[in-house]
């Protein structure tokens, strides 16, 4: 896919940033939150979002996902994602929190390290509200400005919107499937 190709996953997804670029009551943290409606059942979004076996094969940008622990509720993952063409990867904690149908991440390793990322499902009356919150007190404080643009703006804004339009197509074909 080359620079502004659309994604055979198109939907509308919105990102969200504090005016600043940073929330007010913080030093230097990035703060960037992706949200999509999904017109599927609640918990099949759940499911799906959080079954990181299926991510590379619904999810084309992703190259990979290795389980370096694997649990219940809780996995260590090596994660491999493509924007545009530039091959990145972390290493991530996966926290399945089915009470509060909420999937936290927490970055151990890369540049991201220390990141918290959550997906929380929120039922509108247009279907379900998946949005994905990325937090990054940026460890170097001078380069926060440049970190939160390449990082923040570059990559995580491009993988998580075409992660949510995906997967809005992935689960919404099922729910058409069955409900026809």
């Amino acid at each position: 896919m080359l620079f502004g190709e659309l994604s055979p996953c198109s939907a509308e997804v919105a990102q969200h940033r504090w005016l600043s670029g940073f929330p007010s009551d913080a030093g230097d943290p990035m703060h960037k939150v992706n949200s999509i409606v999904m017109r599927a059942p609640k918990m099949a979004i759940f499911e799906t979002a959080a079954n990181l076996e299926l991510w590379p094969k619904i999810l084309p940008h992703y190259r990979y996902i290795r389980f370096l622990e694997r649990a219940a509720d809780r996995n260590i993952v090596v994660m491999a994602a493509r924007r545009s063409g530039i091959p990145i990867s972390w290493t991530s904690e996966q926290i399945i929190d089915r009470s509060k149908l909420e999937i936290h991440f927490h970055h151990l390793k890369a540049w991201t390290k220390g990141m918290r990322v959550v997906w929380r499902f929120s039922d509108t009356p247009d279907g379900v509200l998946v949005a994905i919150s990325h937090d990054l007190r940026f460890r170097i404080r001078t380069l926060a400005p440049i970190v939160d643009l390449v990082i923040g703006d570059f990559f995580i804004h491009n993988i998580a919107n075409k992660t949510l339009r995906c997967m809005k197509t992935y689960v919404e074909e099922r729910a058409n499937k069955v409900a026809a």
